[in-house]
């Protein structure tokens, strides 16, 4: 949320967090998500846990909090749909950040409207209509909202990593499945077969699990291999060749900013979407698991395999027309946007004009649950 006057450059604004969903209700419907087919997860995850569930233990904390701050401007995460009630009951100006896709994204509205609509009808058609802004390539990411602002993310510039492999100048790999994977049952299986899968590489490796993951659980890496729990992204990335992960946003658009390839090994959520469109742009491999809900010993061995191909092909010649030149030109496409303080209005009177006509946005005012 942000306060008319608020100096938009200022690191040190104000924080609140808000309640979310015991892990005690998280758990069963994170589950589910391995489980049930995409249609069905995509359902359970949207309609079920953020229209419903989270929407639930949010709403009145985010009433008190807009009260408490009266913000000119509310931006939101597209799957988090309390902000979106409390914006139109107060007629406040509001966007959506994405964190996936835009296809994903509209997909996702469909999938939660039932559960949308039971908080406040035309709820559904107000989310459709508010500006969306993003930092993915449009060439990788048509989108179908009627205002798409895209944007870029400063550079940050990037520490070096420790010395863990001395006097070993090979290649880096980085290889993650992020972090929501090692909340669920299969975690340490999957991440198990992605250390095999990286073992026995010609490479540097460094494999992070996430902090719901001891990488003690992992059994022993070889000397080429280090595992830890968490690294900061960007200064793995500024010095990985390739990058192994499961196709999530962060990762996978993250290392494409970068220009470094990709090999995705999706499973749940927006995953396979992200691998598809990275693999039709050339600047990365899939390994679709034989089964999404854990990765078994075949899988190693093609994840093995995918990631050394790009390796070597970048190692041996220049990777003109490969996935280091797709990577290159994505991360290009993606430097030449607007930095988001360009686009983003920083007084309350450039809101208002950047996200149109508020009460044409929220319509009849109608009522809340």
């Amino acid at each position: 949320m942000l306060r008319s006057g608020q100096q938009r450059r200022q690191p040190d604004h104000g924080v609140e967090a808000v309640t979310e969903p015991h892990e005690s209700e998280l758990e069963p419907l994170r589950e589910q998500l391995l489980e049930l087919d995409p249609a069905a997860a995509s359902l359970v995850g949207n309609r079920d846990l953020f229209g419903q569930l989270a929407t639930a233990a949010m709403l009145d904390p985010l009433r008190e909090a807009v009260a408490r701050w009266e913000p000119d401007l509310i931006v939101r995460d597209p799957c988090e749909y309390a902000s979106a009630v409390v914006a139109a009951e107060t007629s406040l100006p509001v966007a959506q950040a994405a964190i996936s896709l835009a296809a994903v994204e509209w997909g996702s509205i469909a999938a939660a409207a039932p559960a949308l609509e039971g908080w406040r009808v035309g709820l559904s058609d107000i989310v459709r209509s508010t500006p969306y802004v993003t930092r993915f390539p449009a060439s990788l990411d048509p989108s179908p909202f009627p205002t798409t602002i895209r944007f870029r993310e400063p550079w940050v510039p990037a520490e070096p990593l420790p010395d863990w492999w001395p006097g070993d100048d090979r290649p880096l790999v980085y290889a993650t499945f992020g972090t929501v994977l090692g909340h669920m049952s299969t975690a340490v299986r999957s991440m198990a077969v992605l250390l095999d899968a990286v073992a026995g590489l010609d490479a540097r490796v460094l494999l992070t699990t996430g902090r719901g993951v001891d990488p003690v659980a992992l059994g022993p890496a070889p000397a080429n291999v280090r595992v830890e729990q968490w690294v900061d992204q960007a200064d793995a990335l500024e010095a990985a060749s390739v990058v192994v992960c499961h196709g999530g946003s962060g990762t996978t658009f993250g290392a494409l900013a970068r220009g470094v390839p990709v090999v995705v090994v999706p499973m749940f959520a927006d995953q396979p979407v992200n691998a598809v469109a990275v693999e039709r742009a050339g600047a990365g491999t899939v390994v679709w698991p034989a089964d999404r809900r854990s990765l078994g010993d075949g899988d190693a061995e093609r994840i093995e395999r995918a990631v050394r191909v790009i390796v070597d092909r970048s190692r041996s010649r220049p990777d003109l027309g490969g996935p280091r030149h797709a990577a290159a030109a994505i991360g290009a496409e993606m430097a030449a946007l607007p930095l988001l303080l360009d686009v983003f209005p920083g007084d309350r009177g450039a809101v208002s004009p950047w996200v149109g006509d508020v009460d044409q946005l929220h319509g009849d005012p109608g009522t809340s649950r």
